[in-house]
């Protein structure tokens, strides 16, 4: 019998099952009660450590990565006009999908009638924060100092720096070969060291995902069961229904496919409730098994992971419903409008900054008059949900890097509707009759080429 073990994405999966079992166990049995040895040494000591050091470990990559990746791109693409539709065309179905996403929630939510009858009650308290103003994102874009840019992780003048510099090697012309070289090997580099960290996921999503749950359990649930229930339906929604349509009508090809090949992308991005932390995971996605150009991937993934704020936007349209019937608060149409470019703007204007889903939250319910405080009832599932619409942002960079890789031809259709492209060793471990059977069809392949 061949010697095989379960692929990686089955591996991280099966990490994740376990882990919630495990985290909901120790809650129910009160294990895990404030003070206990498995509070304070395993949920959080262990779990906590293990799954920190995994997440710093992706963050780690994450500006390296988005610097050689996007000048490797910027180069690659070697046309600006090029460069310039792939920036509008990305950006404007970034803010398409964000207002699509919204109104889905707000329709969800009000046919749902969540928080009627609720009383407005709770020990939480949330302290609202500014956001930045719209102008002051914008002329932020400019570093006044690049490297400090990279060290403090801001993404947008990351991107903005790496484009200028990917615009400059090519105004230089043959002279700047050595660099695009040295991009193009960092990049692969990196790359490598992505195929490492990932090799550690399994242990790290089961610590993430048993801490979650092991604070959570069921008796905060069972209280705002309605709200969760409706904001996971409109997540899914947005996700399987409107995003795969989305890229049926705009590419012809198949949602299934994508869906198949997104699963280790989602998963790490539910563990880790991050979208820049999971960049060099979608990155690697995108361009190995989904076939987009890294031309046009190292611009749309990094820019997505900023701004694309589709499933954030949908729990701002869930939770401004549920928070005004809660407070028996009637809103308009013309309010439930303003939600929805509210939730558009400040998709761009909140980029980059901690804890942007309450502070967006924040802002929306200051606009149409509902207490702030409000969110304090909705902070005991946010992780949880957190994590469910941070799968959905990433599968949303994903969708739109494939619809505008396909309008300017750098898509590789054969690797998209490939199964096993971009699976390597890692992913899945081959017996040595195998291995040597593909070696020799590698052989003869060159032979027959030479």
């Amino acid at each position: 019998m061949p010697k095989t073990k379960p692929s990686l994405t089955a591996q991280v999966v099966i990490a994740m099952l376990l882990g919630i079992a495990v985290g909901l166990l120790l809650n129910v049995s009160g294990l895990n009660a404030a003070g206990s040895f498995v509070n304070e040494y395993i949920v959080n000591g262990l779990f906590k450590a293990v799954g920190t050091l995994f997440i710093n470990a992706l963050k780690m990559l994450v500006v390296p990565l988005v610097l050689f990746s996007l000048i490797c791109g910027v180069c690659g693409i070697g046309n600006l006009s090029t460069l310039g539709r792939v920036g509008a065309k990305s950006f404007g179905l970034y803010l398409f999908t964000t207002a699509i996403a919204v109104a889905t929630a707000v329709i969800f939510a009000l046919t749902a009638g969540i928080g009627q009858g609720m009383q407005a009650s709770t020990d939480a308290a949330f302290t609202g924060k500014d956001a930045p103003p719209l102008l002051d994102v914008f002329t932020n874009i400019v570093p006044t100092n690049p490297i400090n840019a990279m060290a403090n992780g801001e993404m947008l003048q990351v991107i903005f720096f790496a484009i200028l510099a990917g615009i400059s090697i090519l105004m230089v012309g043959k002279k700047a070969k050595p660099l695009i070289e040295g991009a193009e090997l960092a990049n692969e580099v990196m790359m490598k060291m992505v195929s490492i960290v990932m090799a550690a996921a399994p242990y790290a999503v089961f610590a993430l995902i048993a801490k979650a749950m092991a604070e959570l359990g069921f008796e905060l649930l069972s209280v705002l069961i309605g709200y969760v229930l409706v904001l996971v339906a409109a997540l899914m929604f947005h996700l399987f229904g409107t995003m795969m349509l989305l890229l049926k009508v705009l590419t012809g090809l198949s949602p299934l496919r994508f869906i198949s090949k997104m699963r280790n992308v989602q998963v790490f991005a539910f563990s880790t409730a991050s979208s820049n932390a999971t960049i060099p995971v979608t990155l690697r996605t995108v361009t190995e098994r989904l076939g987009v150009n890294n031309s046009v991937a190292s611009f749309t993934v990094p820019f997505g992971a900023t701004i694309n704020m589709d499933g954030t936007a949908i729990m701002q349209g869930v939770a401004t419903v549920f928070i005004a019937h809660v407070y028996g608060v009637d809103l308009s149409t013309s309010d439930y409008m303003l939600v929805i470019a509210m939730a558009v703007l400040a998709s761009i204007g909140t980029a980059g900054v901690p804890g942007v889903g309450l502070i967006m939250l924040s802002m929306v319910f200051v606009q149409v008059g509902l207490p702030v405080e409000g969110i304090g009832l909705i902070l005991g599932v946010d992780r949880l949900l957190d994590m469910i619409r941070t799968a959905v942002n990433v599968s949303g960079d994903a969708a739109v890097s494939v619809i505008v890789a396909k309008s300017e031809g750098k898509l590789d259709t054969s690797v998209y509707n490939d199964p096993m492209a971009g699976v390597t060793k890692g992913d899945i471990v081959l017996d040595e009759a195998v291995e040597r059977e593909l070696a020799e069809m590698v052989a003869n392949t060159h032979a027959r080429k030479n």
